[in-house]
């Protein structure tokens, strides 16, 4: 039964913008989100992972937002500057049009890097608009206070953890908690407001129109510059390169993570408490990223993640084996998780949750795309170096000895261990990866051990992952219930695209898991996940799914399948994690994991199609 989504919207009373409806902008370190309607109301301070200062996306009352609008009814229109992460939102009255332009610069040294500059710059283009704006921090994920103190037109806001200064050309007045404005903008004008980080060496520093006018220009050039870089030129453009800048929007610069997203508690079901936080590193994704960057053309950020992920191989000491299943932004291990009560969340979807406790969880199948991603940036980058090959080389003997028991798997489920058929795909990629490499390069190995293990894994999947009464790959062994996560099996290289059986299961998955090209990961009701409600299609499996049917040679219903795909990102052309029962998005916003699976489905299908 569908979800009543509209009817949890009007009984909060229109508080709270749908997940879609926002856009996205950073300074590789940090990042907000924009609303439709000129709202930023989610914003972490100086860190993606640092507590949000405005976060009334998880709570319209508490969690603070900066606020700026026409005073007049308006239509709005959201759009990014072509080819750059600069945001505009545009909007439309009787009396005129006036629009927002978003950005965040991205620093060209360690000074102006601590100031972590949000800038806003409100311009008139025709007739005459009145403005308001209302900047309201929150601290500490609204639990923090704090002091407001203006002087002239620069307001500094003060926390125990914080201080954030901000700068306009618009009068401001303060009630010593919030800062308000209004203006009235006439053809041709504007103002800015800037708002920084501030402490013992960063003072507050103003922003006047030429500054933000040459700081506007600067951010489009490096993006345009980054861009450049590109070597995608196929039939969807414009979508792989939205989904490339996404991807570097979502990268840490100080160490070359990349997270999940930059959001936390966006909820899987609106209601429900499938409410997690994503934004840390997840090894899972480490394939994904690597082998997308790469086949765009960007090197040096594949360079940089692979160098994160072979850190974390060195001196690893995670209770479940050699890497735990994800890190902080900082290649840190700790991640507690906890929840935050006093926060209601989206929609009244709570709890909203702080940390990860999944980190603890043994999931064998990052080996896979550990190993794997180390394989692509080997073959297509750069050599690995002998460091490196060494604590690959104790990866492959580790699972040579672990790789035949039950683990928690891809999905992250609550409900305890089970022998996951995926996990145990993704071990036979671990160790064909390393033997492949082993062969190019000629490194040592002890390549006897590491074949008769892959050899065994190779057995067990195709005698007991295997369903007769299914006639398909099953999720896991000994089990007749499907798993989207098996769309994976043709491009691990595991089974021939055109494989019987494979060409069977495929048939199996879109019966049972595809509605519209939307693709289910699982049924919780067959399958339990130890987790109450129900979820939306998951947009990885969906574009997986496209994949899958173009290395089948269904193209026309690949094809298909894929610009169905593309209606339902946003105004943007953003994805969060999952598609609700009438086309909302659900989850964090927007997701690497499912613009990664975008580019890789694209290059893939475009290659196909020819």
């Amino acid at each position: 039964m569908a979800f009543d989504t509209m009817g949890v919207e009007q009984a909060y009373g229109g508080r709270y913008r749908p997940i879609s409806e926002h856009g996205l902008i950073g300074d590789l370190h940090t990042a907000a989100l924009v609303a439709t309607d000129g709202t930023i109301d989610w914003y972490c301070c100086p860190r993606f992972d640092a507590p949000s200062v405005f976060g009334s996306i998880i709570d319209a009352d508490r969690g603070g937002s900066f606020e700026l609008a026409a005073e007049i009814p308006t239509r709005t229109r959201q759009f990014y500057f072509p080819d750059t992460n600069v945001l505009i939102t545009r909007f439309f009255a009787a009396d005129g049009v006036a629009e927002i332009q978003d950005f965040m610069p991205v620093a060209d040294g360690p000074a102006e890097g601590a100031r972590h500059r949000l800038i806003r710059r409100v311009l008139c283009v025709r007739g005459a608009l009145p403005f308001r704006a209302r900047v309201a921090p929150r601290f500490g994920y609204g639990a923090d206070k704090h002091t407001a103190h203006l002087e002239g037109r620069v307001a500094v806001f003060r926390s125990p953890s914080l201080t954030l200064a901000l700068t306009a050309t618009a009068p401001l007045e303060s009630d010593g908690l919030d800062v308000r404005s209004h203006f009235k903008l006439l053809e041709g004008e504007s103002h800015v407001f800037a708002l920084d980080q501030i402490g013992d060496d960063v003072e507050a520093r103003s922003c006047p129109r030429a500054e933000a006018q040459d700081q506007a220009e600067a951010t489009v050039r490096f993006w345009r510059h980054w861009l450049a870089g590109s070597r995608y030129h196929g039939r969807w453009r414009e979508m792989v390169h939205r989904s490339a800048l996404v991807l570097k929007l979502l990268t840490y610069a100080p160490t070359g993570a990349i997270v999940a997203a930059p959001t936390t508690s966006l909820p899987e079901q609106v209601g429900g408490e499938r409410n997690w936080d994503y934004r840390y590193v997840w090894v899972r994704d480490a394939a994904f990223c690597v082998y997308a960057l790469l086949r765009l053309g960007f090197t040096s950020e594949a360079e940089a993640f692979i160098g994160f992920l072979c850190e974390r191989m060195r001196g690893s000491s995670a209770a479940t084996g050699p890497l735990q299943i994800m890190y902080g932004i900082d290649g840190r291990s700790e991640l507690p998780e906890y929840e935050l009560p006093h926060l209601e969340g989206h929609l009244g979807s709570s709890p909203v949750r702080v940390g990860n406790a999944a980190t603890g969880q043994l999931q064998l199948d990052i080996y896979g795309a550990m190993i794997d991603s180390i394989y692509l940036y080997d073959k297509w980058g750069r050599p690995i170096s002998s460091a490196d090959w060494e604590e690959v080389g104790a990866v492959a003997d580790w699972l040579c000895r672990h790789w035949d028991q039950p683990d928690e798997g891809i999905w992250e489920t609550r409900s305890g261990r089970r022998n996951f058929t995926y996990s145990r795909l993704m071990c036979w990629v671990a160790l064909d990866r390393a033997m492949r490499m082993a062969n190019r390069r000629g490194l040592p190995a002890d390549l006897p051990r590491w074949r008769e293990s892959r050899d065994a894994i190779y057995r067990q999947i195709m005698r007991r992952g295997w369903s007769t009464e299914r006639r398909a790959f099953v999720q896991s062994l000994d089990n007749g219930e499907l798993d989207a996560s098996l769309l994976m099996m043709p491009m691990a290289k595991f089974v021939a695209p055109t494989d019987p059986k494979w060409l069977s299961t495929l048939d199996a998955l879109t019966e049972d898991l595809v509605s519209d090209s939307l693709v289910y990961r699982y049924n919780p009701t067959a399958s339990p996940d130890g987790l109450r409600g129900s979820e939306g299609t998951f947009s990885i499996c969906s574009f997986w799914y496209v994949e899958g049917l173009a290395r089948a040679g269904r193209l026309e219903e690949a094809r298909l399948a894929f610009e169905k795909m593309l209606t339902y990102a946003n105004h943007l052309g953003l994805f969060a994690e999952e598609i609700g029962p009438t086309g909302e998005q659900l989850g964090n916003f927007p997701q690497a994991f499912t613009h990664l699976s975008l580019i890789s489905a694209a290059f893939n299908l475009d290659r196909a199609l020819g």
